[in-house]
């Protein structure tokens, strides 16, 4: 993952909660950008900014129709974002492990008398 260029776009295109929302939007299938404009409320333009930044990260593909762009979502670049975030499953797992001994002798102690 270090001083890859490609996964430090999708990391701050992922950044977005707006985009995370449009992302799942067209996890269904392809969707007209006039209706994404319509679901999220918000300007063609501001529409069209989201779905560049998307876009060069290689999050979602265009479909050009006449005078309409379709987008869907391309999710194979979120696979350097699960693979970067499962080296950290050991050291989660072994913190909520320490909690969940943690609560369970602080449970104990309460019911000691």
């Amino acid at each position: 993952m270090e001083g890859s260029q490609g996964s430090d776009d999708v990391f701050s295109a992922i950044a977005a909660p707006v985009r995370r929302d449009m992302l799942r939007h067209m996890a269904a299938g392809e969707v007209p950008v006039t209706d994404l404009a319509e679901a999220f409320g918000m300007s063609l333009s501001a529409v069209s900014q989201h779905l560049a930044v998307l876009r060069e990260a290689g999050l979602v593909t265009q479909r050009k129709e006449g005078r309409q762009r379709f987008y869907r979502t391309n999710p194979e670049p979120l696979r350097a974002v699960a693979t970067w975030l499962d080296t950290y499953a050991p050291f989660w797992n072994d913190r909520l492990g320490a909690l969940t001994r943690h609560l369970e002798e602080t449970r104990g102690n309460q019911d000691q008398p």
